[in-house]
């Protein structure tokens, strides 16, 4: 016993040193990188730290995820900097007011999204306009980032204004700050490839700012970040008045979507990897209590970030204890380590961002989608070319209403079929729905592949029409296979009382085969029941066949029905 002891706490010791040791290479990897999104936020560098510092301890504490890193996002930094720029000067006092009570009302809804448990509208993002989605953020975040690799202005907030300003700045670039951001993109992108574990953004950082100091890169053109207030942040709620915070309210709705989605999105892919189990309503709480965190410390929205939990799974985290170390790691830079930031090119950090920005842009996921289905990447391409060309906030919302169209597609044209007997094999096949799509003189089984509902209720009685009016027997029984159909809404249960009716007068009988307990309960409540035979609801297809059989044979013996 006490060896099997000995073994656990030297386990437990090598956990600890393993992520430990993770915490601090994604420190080494991650530091530089919400630098360079305060470029996207148009907040204070320092502000960048504080999203790493006390938001991630508070993830750690309430969430559920164990490798999900709670951090400064481009995503979540382009909505609100893009809302926030009519509103007041970017990066004046005013504005990193309005930052702030913005991220507090994030954090307000996303408490109040976990009361209500609504964990689950992450699933109306499928994850092919997700993935359009954060390729179009990637896009618009590297457009932005191209000016300062340049040294060029471009001051227009659309994408594709700063894109044709970039372009016609051109000429002017500044040469030095552009050989500058190549060489560091180039290190960077290579490094991910050959080196993915490398610290290289930290030797990026250092070397960039061992190089500032050495020939003197402030002199000579190239723009440096400049003073960085070190020390604790500031505690306190921001100033800001009523009528201003309920302006907030649309971008922070927008934040908040965005929060959700891709937090859950990013916690699953790594819960699969790790076969954890993963409670997505503790980590709305988590990330409500980190944004309440941020807002209250001074920095700014906070998201559950893809590319630097990758990173901290790459580094060999394997618990929140990383994150703790993360955090701890920022503390130390704050209080000790902030001056020499000031001398670091502001072309390192938006090289540094262009090169995450570009891994937003998952190539292998799109080419799998246009191999697999061609229809949903031509969705993931009109998302992603909406956040670029309308903005990041429509882009959501367009994201969400191309995962809603996809989902009401389906069931607005469902597959329908018709089940036949195969002759080699005497069983039954489906096979689509025609005129002559009889199984026996007089008796069609028809499947319907979806629930019934106002948009798709025509569709059934089309089919129904089609397989009676123009059989080339008269039809006797009809069976439906209703396997697919759990739940009917009002429209549609008064199409099919209509429906059933006519046949009735018509002579031909309806039964339903495969009627779920769902099913049987919709149809009890909207009287289709009670409208047709209360025995012609069968829980299996075979015996509802054989009746049909019965009744078809019943028919031929006492004379055929007549046919309108």
């Amino acid at each position: 016993m006490r060896g099997l002891a000995a073994r656990g706490s030297g386990g437990m010791r090598a956990a600890w040193a393993k992520d430990a040791l993770a915490g601090l290479t994604l420190a080494s990897m991650n530091i530089p990188q919400v630098l360079g999104y305060t470029r996207i936020a148009v907040m204070p560098a320092v502000t960048g730290l504080y999203t790493v510092l006390l938001p991630l301890v508070a993830f750690a504490v309430l969430g559920s995820s164990r490798h999900l890193v709670v951090a400064a996002d481009s995503a979540t930094a382009a909505i609100f900097s893009s809302a926030l720029a009519p509103m007041a000067a970017p990066g004046s006092p005013h504005y990193v007011a309005l930052v702030g009570m913005l991220t507090l009302l994030c954090a307000g809804f996303l408490l109040v999204a976990r009361l209500f448990r609504l964990g689950f509208l992450a699933d109306f993002f499928s994850r092919t306009v997700l993935v359009g989605f954060l390729a179009g953020v990637g896009v618009q975040v590297g457009i932005a980032m191209s000016r300062d690799m340049l040294g060029v202005a471009a001051p227009a907030h659309d994408p594709l204004l700063q894109l044709v300003q970039v372009a016609r700045a051109l000429p002017r670039a500044q040469g030095l700050t552009a050989a500058i951001s190549a060489l560091v993109a180039a290190i960077l992108l290579a490094g991910d490839r050959l080196a993915p574990r490398a610290p290289l953004a930290m030797v990026a950082v250092i070397g960039g700012i061992a190089a500032s100091r050495a020939f003197g890169l402030a002199g000579r053109g190239v723009a440096v970040i400049g003073p960085i207030a070190g020390g604790l942040p500031a505690f306190g709620v921001p100033d800001v008045s009523w009528n201003e915070a309920i302006g907030l309210l649309p971008a922070a709705m927008s934040c908040v979507f965005v929060v959700i989605a891709q937090s859950a999105a990013t916690a699953r892919a790594f819960a699969l990897r790790f076969h954890d189990a993963l409670d997505e309503n503790a980590d709305i709480l988590g990330l409500s209590a980190a944004n309440a965190a941020a807002a209250l410390s001074g920095a700014f929205v906070v998201n559950g970030s893809p590319t630097q939990t990758a990173m901290a799974v790459r580094a060999g985290a394997r618990s929140q204890r990383a994150q703790i170390v993360f955090a701890l790691a920022t503390l130390l830079v704050l209080l000790m380590l902030t001056g020499p930031l000031r001398d670091l090119p502001r072309c390192v950090l938006a090289a540094i961002v262009f090169t995450v920005a570009i891994g937003m842009i998952d190539w292998r996921a799109m080419w799998a989608i246009r191999r697999e289905s061609p229809g949903e990447f031509r969705l993931a391409m009109m998302t992603a070319a909406a956040v670029v060309g309308i903005g990041v906030e429509q882009g959501i919302f367009l994201a969400i209403a191309l995962s809603l169209f996809r989902h009401v597609r389906h069931s607005y044209r469902p597959h329908t079929m018709v089940l036949r007997q195969d002759p080699e094999t005497g069983q039954l096949e489906p096979a689509p729905v025609t005129a002559d799509g009889q199984i026996a003189p007089g008796l069609v089984a028809y499947r319907f592949g979806a629930d019934l509902f106002y948009a798709n209720c025509a569709r059934f009685t089309d089919d129904v029409h089609l397989l009676v009016d123009h059989a080339p027997v008269p039809v006797r029984c009809l069976v439906v296979d209703a396997s697919a159909i759990t739940d009917i809404d009002f429209s549609a249960a008064g199409a099919l009382r209509d429906l059933l009716a006519e046949l009735r007068g018509r002579g031909v009988s309806v039964l339903f085969g495969r009627v779920s307990p769902y099913l049987r309960a919709d149809m009890e409540r909207h009287r289709i029941i009670a409208a047709e035979d209360p025995h012609a609801n069968f829980a299996s297809l075979h015996p509802a066949l054989a009746a049909a059989r019965e009744i078809v044979r019943a028919g031929a013996e006492g004379g055929a029905p007549a046919r309108t």
